[in-house]
């Protein structure tokens, strides 16, 4: 498996209206013409994608998301998240706000993705799709279903399957025909997510929020359903993860108290765990060592996303603002680190579809296996009832009444052909070749008229048979099949002879 970068984005937010009304200063800025940023006098980072104030929405999702999407329908793992303070702009770019209400031009990555994923599938009409969602957020370290909001914490549980993925055991899976019903569960989630006011920022979230889109595509095999064989048709499962962290929190700036204080703990311990993870995976000194994945709940389910079989971006969203210098350069630290982890993407062939394959092809040897013992019973079958001597001679008597039945009538054609026959000879006038086959024809009829009472004499005997051993009673049945069969043979050529006469007179 080829290893590949995380890829990592930085997008700074333009200053907000209190923040230039407060004087602050920019101490975040883009080298032009460059994937760099300079932070402070002399800091400066290079990432792979660098977004400056008056980027737009659009060009954030062409240039870093747009390839995921292409994976996803490859069949690859994708995940993007938005990692940064809180007030920088992570929800307003991966789009986890009350997107109905957003205009076109303004709307994040989630909504367009999903626009975009349900195109593609419009254009493969020969690959069967199922779609499902789920969403999920990990609130205070406590695993909530945004889309099933009475199922309880105790009923979620973070697994792995075994080909080592994490798993949500428990979660609600919504399967979706549209995008519009997948733009309608975003907003029932958005509306469920826990959400605050603090003196940082009006809509905080107080919660790491991950949205999933899980597709399972399979080619469609119309010759197969056609003829009825059994074909194979192999499942790819491949599930794209939004990501919108909760962002990092000095209670000395957000003023936080009493439960948002406690929110505010648990988000920082979160993010805290996830930068140990990124260090850990960042630096090439440290690649044996353990990685701490299952430090926090966020961390554990971004382990495919990290290190794992997944393609990544993460976005940083950073503030301009001289206020929030710290965490700012904090934010672009952990991002420069992440450039260095690297993961190992793979096609998501679904262990459904192994074993599918399996028992089809187990179903074909037994087929083929139930055919033959059927074809040899048939044949012990008919040996059997061929071999025994009462079956035998039912069989030969029935094959006897019926030539007998067939012999009778041709008698009675007989019969008739010789009563026209002497009629011809007297009455009709005949030049001497039509003469000549006439009496041909009266001379076999005469012959077949002396053999037909001695045979019919010998088959009336056959009532006696039973009384002898059963071998003689066979040798005799056979005697007088092969007389039924030579008569038949007789009444048939009289038949075509009187017929032939009669055409050509």
């Amino acid at each position: 498996m080829e290893e590949i970068p995380v890829k990592v984005a930085v997008r700074i937010r333009p200053l907000l209206c209190k923040e230039v009304l407060h004087n602050h200063q920019v101490c975040v800025r883009v080298i032009p013409n460059t994937q760099q940023i300079i932070i402070g006098r002399d800091r400066i980072f290079t990432f792979d994608f660098v977004f400056g104030k008056s980027s737009t929405q659009d060009e954030v999702y062409n240039t870093c998301i747009k390839p995921l999407v292409l994976s996803l329908i490859e069949g690859y793992n994708v995940t993007v998240f938005a990692y940064g303070q809180t007030g920088s702009g992570k929800t307003y770019t991966i789009g986890g706000g009350h997107v109905a209400s957003v205009v076109e031009g303004q709307k994040g990555i989630i909504p367009r993705a999903i626009q975009e994923i349900f195109q593609n599938i419009s254009e493969n009409p020969s690959t069967d799709f199922k779609i499902k969602v789920s969403y999920i957020e990990v609130y205070k370290e406590d695993l909530r279903d945004l889309l099933e909001l009475e199922t309880s914490v105790k009923d979620l549980h973070i697994r792995e399957d075994e080909k080592g993925n994490t798993v949500i055991v428990g979660a609600k899976e919504c399967q979706v025909e549209s995008a519009d019903e997948v733009m309608s569960l975003l907003e029932m989630g958005n509306a469920a997510r826990r959400t605050s006011t603090t003196q940082m920022n009006e809509h905080s979230s107080r919660s790491h929020a991950i949205f999933t889109i899980s597709i399972c595509q399979a080619e469609k095999n119309t010759e197969a359903a056609k003829d009825g064989s059994w074909s194979s048709r192999q499942h790819i499962v491949s599930k794209f993860h939004f990501v919108d962290l909760a962002g990092s929190e000095r209670v000395t700036k957000t003023g936080n108290t009493g439960e948002r204080f406690k929110e505010s703990i648990q988000i920082n311990s979160g993010l805290l765990a996830l930068g140990n993870v990124i260090s850990a995976l960042g630096d090439p000194r440290r690649k044996s060592s353990h990685i701490p994945y299952r430090d926090a709940k966020i961390t554990r389910l971004l382990k495919d996303s990290l290190g794992g079989t997944a393609k990544t971006v993460m976005i940083t969203c950073v503030s301009p603002s001289s206020f929030n210098f710290d965490e700012s350069l904090n934010s672009l630290k952990y991002a420069n680190r992440a450039r260095n982890i690297r993961n190992k993407p793979t096609l998501n062939f679904s262990p459904e579809s192994d074993r599918m394959d399996e028992m089809e092809f187990e179903i074909k040897l037994l087929r083929e296996a139930l055919q033959s013992q059927q074809a040899s019973n048939s044949q012990t079958s008919q040996i059997h009832r061929e071999g025994t001597p009462d079956n035998r001679i039912l069989s030969l008597e029935e094959q006897v009444a019926q030539l007998q039945g067939e012999c009778l009538g041709y008698q009675h054609c007989i019969e008739e052909a010789f009563t026209l026959l002497v009629e011809l000879k007297d009455t009709v006038s005949l030049n001497q070749k039509q003469q000549q086959k006439l009496q041909e024809w009266f001379n076999m009829t005469q012959e077949v008229r002396k053999v037909i009472p001695s045979s019919f004499r010998g088959s009336c005997g056959m009532g006696n048979l039973e009384e002898g051993p059963q071998h003689i009673r066979v040798n005799q049945l056979k005697r007088e099949l092969k007389k039924c069969q030579v008569h038949r043979h007789c009444f048939y050529k009289i038949t075509c002879l009187r017929t032939k006469f009669i055409w050509g007179h």
